[in-house]
């Protein structure tokens, strides 16, 4: 059995109304809804939030709700303890049923297919080791190198010691000069429940990733977390999307 899980919270505080906010005359939130209700390999897609709004529209959706808890419903609330949350409820709603794979979306993330979702699947099934499979886009103008941070004096150094790349005099300003700069865009992240069960064990920051990570590239995938970003999902969802 394979399950889909969303994540989508209330109170955003940067963007409020995220979720729901309209996209291309949809919600955002049903955009991930839809696309994994379209891949054939997910059996039951759920949705865990607080937020009323959401819990309408999976209804109508024919998603079924998880009511998520008031202190995974925070600000501080990480979404890795409201997927662990989430698993849980989805376990004891399928008494006796073995539960192959995890596929985790967010309500704020539309770039992603069913073709990828598949894909991810398929690569999970034929390669045992592996922990995950998830989205990643290329950015390498947002590479790591390029990162700055503010000192006591205030002026700016850079974020990570530039030794962390090699050999600083292999570096220049070109983009590409420190190789590809792959990002996890949290348009999908398909996992073994055992990523769940052991967060502790996970790569950081997103644990619910395990360690062995497969990578499924696409373009300018991202989540929102700021308006400016709209733009480009519409972009993103005329070019690559399956409902235009």
């Amino acid at each position: 059995m394979i399950v889909a899980l969303l994540l989508g919270r209330k109170g955003s505080i940067g963007f409020p109304g995220k979720n729901t906010f309209p996209i291309m005359g949809k919600p955002l939130a049903w955009y991930p809804m839809n696309i994994a209700k379209r891949t054939k390999e997910i059996d039951k897609v759920y949705l865990s939030t607080d937020d009323p709004d959401l819990k309408n529209l999976a209804i109508a959706e024919g998603v079924e709700v998880i009511d998520r808890p008031p202190h995974l419903a925070t600000k501080e609330a990480l979404g890795e303890h409201a997927y662990q949350h989430g698993f849980s409820v989805i376990q004891e709603r399928n008494p006796g049923q073995t539960i192959e794979l995890v596929v985790l979306l967010f309500c704020n993330a539309a770039t992603v297919t069913s073709d990828t979702i598949s894909e991810g699947i398929k690569q999970l099934r034929e390669n045992k080791d592996a922990d995950s499979a998830v989205t990643v886009s290329k950015y390498n103008m947002w590479s790591p190198l390029r990162a700055r941070k503010k000192d006591s004096n205030g002026f700016l150094q850079p974020f990570v010691p530039f030794e962390t790349f090699g050999d600083p005099k292999t570096l220049n300003c070109d983009r590409d000069s420190q190789g590809d700069v792959l990002f996890a865009d949290m348009g999908v992240s398909i996992v073994r429940p055992k990523n769940l069960l052991h967060l502790e064990d996970g790569m950081l920051p997103q644990k619910w990733m395990g360690q062995k990570i497969l990578p499924l590239y696409q373009e300018a995938g991202c989540d929102v977390d700021y308006e400016w970003q709209i733009p480009v999902v519409e972009w993103w969802l005329k070019k690559y999307g399956e409902f235009r």
